[in-house]
């Protein structure tokens, strides 16, 4: 098992040039400037003259002075130390990190996009609202369900709207109810967005399968249970093959049925969730529609419903009337708005474009290369990684690091070493059902050859981890920052300048 080759040859990653980066703070000189304004000719004051006292901000001290070409350096510099999806695998499981075409970035940036405001008007926004109204279509067509909200932000935030609506609807019958059931394979932000809706969570264990068993389902369905949120496919990457039994113990009870469409790119244009009697689903556009992922930035994660829940759709929704698009607010039943305005536009045209630049038979290639994929790693690196559910998966797998615990080896310590070959690290710990678990989502992005790089890499691991464990334990050791000590930081976590003093 023992790779030597793969980091004494050709090695996976960057080498070469790689700058020692000061602080910002330590860079600079008095009165060292990046800019430079033409002579006013307005009559000079002090800030004090114009503007009420408390309004003058104080003077801060020891903000760099620098140039603009040490300034330019310095933050390419930085962004030369992040990885990122133009540079190489993300195996995240459950994230779905692949990669955004450069198309949906041009179409984002068209000046008819970029340069309207919210409050101009339907009269002056009738491209965009037609855009938004075409995109809701095209997602309800996806999942199979009548109704669509663009609102919410991101994939917790679809999860908080949906819940929202689910109690409204059953306050509007009389009673709101007290419990959702969430399976332990289901995603981590469920019991959050129920507690939010103040709701107690009852959670509910997989059976030896992996799966959602209808019969202890049964059990736990009581009167006073509103909905169950699942993911399917879940966290295990399994599809929940009882489904449609599963949906039916849930109505039988007249509770509803949420479904987290985190894992959407393993179905689409393959199975439909308003098929499998689902009633409300998010989609989280950065995930199965190709919008940039993470960072902090602007997100989108939409709510798809079933027609007697769409009363309750957050406003304004966008509607058509005749040969005009119009937002419209008059819905009584609504939970209200869950943002200002009506989303993040820009994530909401890229997601637009990817649709069309796919197409249906495209879309639904990408969902069956994402499960082909997953499977070529499930297959390959179970020789070498205990896999607890041993079963055909959809979009991704997950391994325990079991048959490197022998040797002092741990999942944290497998993900580390991945870095040195020039990997980023998968998803670990997650999905707890899963001890010392190892996430691993291909996606469709990623060609035969990068996967077989990513699968020698694990491989070496595996060898290293049973011949020479301490390289594994105290990696990484190529990186630009070598281990870190990551409770300290958690503890103690430096927010300001003066922090690091």
């Amino acid at each position: 098992m023992k790779k030597e080759s793969i980091m004494a040859g050709k090695t996976v990653g960057t080498q070469g040039l790689v700058l020692n980066e000061p602080l910002v703070f330590e860079q600079g000189a008095p009165e060292r400037t990046a800019f430079s304004l033409p002579q006013s000719d307005m009559l000079e004051k002090p800030p004090e003259d114009l503007l009420p006292r408390a309004y003058v901000r104080q003077e801060i001290q020891g903000l760099p002075e620098m140039s603009e070409v040490d300034v330019v350096r310095h933050y390419t510099r930085l962004s030369q130390w992040n990885y990122a999806v133009d540079l190489g695998f993300y195996p995240l499981g459950s994230c779905t990190m692949k990669y955004n075409p450069k198309i949906n970035e041009d179409l984002a940036a068209l000046v008819g996009f970029t340069h309207t405001h919210p409050y101009q008007g339907n009269t002056k926004s009738q491209g965009i609202l037609r855009l938004m109204y075409e995109l809701q279509a095209m997602l309800a067509e996806i999942v199979g369900l009548d109704a669509v909200s663009l609102q919410p932000s991101a994939g917790a935030h679809g999860e908080l709207t949906g819940m929202l609506m689910i109690r409204a609807y059953h306050a509007d019958r009389g009673s709101p109810r007290k419990k959702v059931i969430i399976p332990d394979s289901a995603h981590g932000t469920n019991p959050a967005s129920s507690a939010l809706c103040d709701y107690q969570a009852v959670s509910l264990k997989s059976d030896s399968r992996g799966l959602i068993s209808p019969d202890l389902l049964a059990e736990a369905m009581e009167e006073d249970v509103a909905a169950l949120m699942l993911t399917n496919p879940n966290t295990l990457g399994l599809f929940e093959e009882d489904i449609l039994k599963v949906t039916e113990v849930v109505h039988a009870k007249g509770g509803l049925v949420y479904c987290d469409g985190a894992n959407l790119n393993a179905l689409v244009g393959i199975a439909r969730f308003g098929d499998m009697g689902i009633d409300v689903v998010h989609l989280n556009l950065h995930k199965t529609f190709s919008t940039p992922h993470g960072g902090g930035g602007p997100g989108a994660g939409p709510v798809a419903v079933r027609e007697n829940l769409a009363p309750y759709l957050p406003i304004p929704v966008v509607d058509k009337e005749e040969d005009q698009y119009v937002l419209r607010g008059e819905r009584p039943k609504s939970i209200g708005k869950v943002r200002a305005f009506h989303g993040s536009f820009g994530i909401l045209v890229r997601a637009y474009a990817y649709i069309l630049s796919m197409g249906a038979e495209g879309l639904k290639e990408a969902s069956q290369t994402a499960v082909v994929n997953a499977n070529y790693l499930r297959t390959k690196l179970k020789r070498f990684y205990h896999l607890p559910y041993d079963r055909i998966c959809k979009h991704e797998c997950v391994f325990s690091d079991k048959l490197q615990n022998a040797f002092g080896v741990q999942t944290i310590h497998i993900a580390k070493r991945l870095m040195d070959y020039g990997f980023h690290p998968p998803t670990i710990y997650f999905p707890l059902i899963v001890h010392g678990a190892l996430m691993i989502e291909p996606t469709e992005t990623e060609s035969k050859e990068t996967l077989d790089q990513f699968v020698a890499a694990m491989e070496a691991i595996a060898g290293e981890s049973q011949e020479n464990p301490d390289i594994v334990i105290n990696a990484p050791q190529r990186t630009k920052v070598t281990r870190l000590d990551e409770t300290q930081a958690a503890r103690f976590p430096c927010l300001t300048y003066s922090d690091l003093e």
